[in-house]
């Protein structure tokens, strides 16, 4: 399996890179209280928008594989097959998207992260993760964040499986941090000993991405 090289010159990557040097879509707003779902500067949809980095890489479930590496006791290679067979969870939770759109009360029916790091047993000296991409993404998470309670390997949205646009057949999905955290089509996830910048992280991004406290830029 080879990585796809991302177009870092893309329409898309450039247009993000201007946003995160003009600081666009920061109000400059405080967080509000918990009771209230919707973090500073997002909006309300209804539908779900398609943003990538210009292909959509199709994986056939036939060929489709799950790599778990680094600082791990048990090193992980799951065919479809196998990652279907550990126990499925569903979750709802609320999205939040750094280009200011928010949905509200999504299903996910997939692999729980716990259940995961179950499996593969992160060694102590592990803070840190890299998720990796079919088509060459990549970003980063502390260790506690990809463990969250309702954070899950998805396979299925709204009763149904992934579509390839969204990120099918299996995604990320860590509600609490602006979604390009959730990385689309993951292929592979190291356990680090410390942090790293992901692809958006290097392109001005910010390395945590808190919804609440609009860390949508390295300088927020």
């Amino acid at each position: 399996m080879t990585d796809h090289p991302i177009p870092a010159d893309s329409k898309l990557t450039a247009s993000k890179r201007r946003w995160a040097s003009e600081g666009k879509f920061i109000t400059g707003r405080v967080s509000r209280p918990e009771t209230d779902r919707l973090p500073p500067g997002q909006h309300l949809v209804k539908n779900w928008p398609v943003l990538d980095l210009g292909e959509q890489p199709v994986i056939s479930t036939d060929i489709w594989r799950l790599e778990v590496g680094g600082l791990v006791e048990t090193p992980l290679d799951l065919d479809w097959t196998a990652f279907q067979a550990i126990e499925q969870s569903i979750y709802v939770s609320d999205i939040h998207c750094v280009t200011t759109w928010s949905r509200y009360d999504n299903t996910w029916q997939g692999v729980s992260t716990h259940d995961l790091l179950d499996l593969a047993m992160p060694k102590a000296q592990a803070t840190h993760v890299m998720l990796t991409s079919y088509d060459g993404y990549t970003t980063n998470l502390p260790l506690i964040d990809f463990a969250a309670d309702d954070a899950v390997l998805a396979t299925s949205w709204e009763g149904q499986p992934l579509t390839v646009e969204h990120g099918g057949p299996m995604r990320l999905i860590v509600p609490h941090l602006y979604f390009w955290k959730s990385a689309k089509w993951l292929r592979r996830i190291d356990f680090m000993p410390a942090d790293a910048a992901g692809f958006w992280e290097r392109n001005g991004y910010h390395m945590y991405a808190d919804p609440w406290r609009e860390q949508r830029y390295a300088d927020d």
